[in-house]
């Protein structure tokens, strides 16, 4: 039985714009892993507790899912999100210029972007280390409560951030930084007027 799409997933279809780039491959990406491994949309959609729609959606580019639907795609499938971003063309070099580092856009808002993600580390197996800017415009968040295994830690550059960890919220503010153990819920939003912009590093690569 096909599942109804829930709030943010019927957002994320509706938005105008949908992003190029590193999205437009997620799509193909994720239809050749899916295939490779055998499994259906339904099978899928079932294993990822989403809809079979919103996956044929983001399978042809017409949709963009939160990062909480990535993490459970992704997990589903045996792989991190990173591995559904990464391309055979980015670069493998010990340094990563500014405005050269892919960008991943997720959950779009119909009034702007809420969230992009700029890759500080390109995806590599050899990799201990993940480490990304986040993006947030107001009202921005990475799209709900997630868990996964390691320690990271966040460090906001520009506004403020609130932060959940647990059932515990913290408001950050430029300089200000959190460090916890990733299997606890945590997520995060920008609640004020400003645009804002942190770094997350963890470990082991989970995104």
């Amino acid at each position: 039985m096909l599942k109804k799409m829930n709030r943010a997933e019927k957002k994320a279809v509706k938005a105008a714009d949908l992003p190029s780039g590193p999205n437009q491959y997620l799509g193909v990406k994720l239809r050749h892993t899916r295939m490779t491994k055998g499994l259906r949309l339904r099978d899928l959609a079932e294993k990822a507790e989403c809809s079979e729609s919103m996956l044929s959606k983001i399978e042809n580019g017409r949709a963009v899912p939160s990062l909480k639907t990535l993490y459970r795609i992704a997990e589903a499938m045996g792989l991190t999100v990173g591995q559904l971003f990464a391309q055979p063309a980015e670069p493998n070099g010990l340094v990563s210029r500014g405005g050269e580092r892919p960008i991943v856009q997720a959950d779009p808002l119909r009034n702007g972007p809420g969230l992009t993600l700029e890759r500080l580390i390109p995806y590599h197996q050899s990799h201990l280390l993940q480490g990304s800017i986040h993006n947030i415009a107001p009202g921005g968040s990475g799209g709900g409560l997630v868990a996964h295994e390691g320690e990271e830690v966040a460090y906001i550059l520009e506004g403020q951030v609130e932060f959940i960890v647990g059932d515990e919220r913290f408001l950050l503010k430029t300089g200000d930084s959190i460090c916890y153990r990733s299997e606890q819920p945590h997520g995060y939003r920008n609640g004020g007027d400003g645009h804002a912009k942190m770094i997350i590093v963890n470990t082991p690569p989970s995104f």
